[in-house]
């Protein structure tokens, strides 16, 4: 078994982080609850709640570059130019970085920002005939070229506010297994989008890689997370829901983790409830590591332990309480890892 010692990521052996939307509005309360919490992978938090713009789809169609969207009823939709949803989307995004600023003063070390991934942006954003971006195979590379100018843009911004930051990009993806499925549905509910060929998919993904300069990790807490074509376009991580994982995606996680890739494992609840020891929350990761023949003694550093998925919908004070949870059971696996 070739165990790669070359993962050594800049968060370094038993990390924690989050996966991204946090509860309530105010942004230096959640940027303060990150920091606190996250010593190793602290992130800049979203805030669904404010409404949109300040929701995944909203905050990333503000950082594109010469291609705009507004809020329809039926969703979000590309526009000729900025009109008020873009600037809010703007703003808001404006005072996260601010609240993150302060509170990462003297920060040196890994730091995760997110944006929507180029397939679940296409699968969401409608065109002006309100049918998706996803229908319409030049609309998808234009908007894949403005999204990695937008990131680009916006990655260096995070970098001049935090200088001590090394950067990693977290793509949020949950669509993308729809999407090469063929299942979204077109506007009229009727019918999908036919599937999106693997190679054309996993370039875009490459291109944002190129134009990102910075590890990427690739989220989604929908079923059947595509492993391999992640691995193959490159990905330093995959993020997921651990409790969505089946046997029949063992095989590719082993081979990720063979090949250096880190797991962002999501297995502390995201929503209010009882929560076991921390050692306990972990302990399915530790009987798949053995199910899979691999040395428990690249658990703590091929693996970061998160929330199964966004902390939005959780009370502030179970937030808190999550991300704390996510440290002592990713401290648990590098001291225990058998």
């Amino acid at each position: 078994m070739s165990e790669k010692s070359s993962n050594h990521h800049s968060w370094g052996a038993a990390a924690a982080t989050g996966v991204g939307s946090m509860p309530g509005g105010d942004a230096r309360e959640a940027a303060k609850t990150v920091t606190g919490s996250l010593e190793a992978l602290p992130y800049l938090p979203e805030l669904p709640a404010r409404g949109p713009g300040a929701d995944m789809i909203g905050r990333t169609a503000g950082m594109l570059v010469e291609l705009y969207a507004h809020v329809e009823p039926s969703g979000w939709r590309i526009s000729d130019r900025p009109g008020r949803d873009t600037r809010r989307a703007r703003s808001w995004l404006g005072e996260d970085l601010d609240a993150l600023e302060e509170y990462t003063q003297g920060h040196r070390g890994a730091l995760k920002v997110s944006a929507v991934g180029p397939w679940t942006l296409a699968a969401a954003l409608e065109l002006r005939g309100g049918e998706a971006a996803l229908s319409d195979p030049g609309a998808c590379r234009d908007l894949t070229a403005s999204l990695a100018e937008g990131l680009r843009t916006h990655l260096a911004e995070v970098r001049r506010r935090v200088p001590g930051a090394e950067v990693v990009l977290q793509l949020d993806e949950p669509s993308l297994t729809a999407v090469l499925a063929g299942s979204v549905r077109s506007a009229s509910g009727y019918r999908t989008h036919p599937a999106v060929d693997r190679a054309v998919v996993e370039g875009a993904l490459r291109d944002l890689m190129t134009a990102a300069r910075a590890p990427v990790v690739v989220h989604s807490c929908a079923p059947s997370v595509p492993f391999r074509l992640l691995r193959r376009a490159g990905v330093a991580g995959v993020s997921f829901d651990f409790s969505l994982l089946t046997e029949s995606e063992e095989e590719a996680i082993g081979e990720a983790v063979e090949g250096g890739t880190a797991l962002f494992i999501g297995a502390v609840p995201g929503v209010d409830g009882p929560l076991s020891d921390p050692a306990g929350s972990v302990r399915g990761v530790r009987t798949l590591w053995r199910r899979l023949g691999l040395s428990p003694g690249t658990l703590a550093e091929s693996v970061v332990i998160t929330p199964s998925c966004g902390l939005a919908g959780a009370s502030p004070a179970y937030a808190r309480t999550a991300l704390a949870h996510c440290v002592r059971a990713a401290r648990s696996l590098a001291d225990n890892p058998e």
